[in-house]
């Protein structure tokens, strides 16, 4: 037991310094990795925010573009309408004069075959067909808009009564040109 008494043990190193430094370095580490992480979740905020500063502001020149052409559009199509209106009128307004020149010519004939009493009759329509159609011709397209609104107004009834016969006549046309 001597010998063992004799042998002198060497001091411990001091771990603990050595833990402390590294405990240090792995906390700077990470301290230093959070930085950067945070740096980089920042970068990407902001790259966000411009990209949607950048989306509205697109988002607002292409609503402004199609409003423009949304607006040309619809300024063509008003005059477009408004000339087929004009057209419009005057086609009726001359198939009515020629429809009432027609049962005018025709009121002889009718006179002969029915009496004197069909025949006035007949050029009576002819005058009033006439008188409509110039009247017709003299009326502006807003006038009869406005004269329309009126009598729907005031008889509602016959109004949906005559678009139902108008629109069963229109089918009954279109139904016979497709056969």
């Amino acid at each position: 037991m001597d010998d063992v008494s004799t042998t002198k043990k060497k001091p411990a190193k001091k771990p603990a310094a050595k833990s402390t430094k590294a405990s240090a370095t792995a906390t700077n580490g990470t301290a230093e990795a959070k930085t950067r992480f945070n740096a980089a979740l920042e970068e990407a905020k902001a790259g966000a925010a411009a990209l949607k500063d950048e989306a509205a502001g697109r988002a607002v020149a292409y609503r402004d573009q199609a409003k423009g052409k949304s607006e040309d559009w619809t300024a063509d199509a008003k005059t477009k309408a408004g000339e087929l209106a004009v057209e419009g009128k005057a086609k009726a307004s001359d198939a009515l004069a020629s429809l009432g020149k027609v049962v005018a010519e025709n009121a002889a004939s009718i006179d002969e075959r029915f009496g004197a009493k069909y025949g006035d009759y007949a050029r009576q329509a002819s005058r009033s067909l006439q008188e409509n159609a110039a009247k017709l011709d003299n009326k502006s397209v807003d006038e009869i808009g406005e004269d329309a609104r009126e009598m729907v107004r005031k008889s509602p009834g016959l109004a949906v009564g005559i678009a139902a016969v108008a629109g069963f006549m229109l089918a009954r046309m279109f139904r016979g040109s497709r056969d």
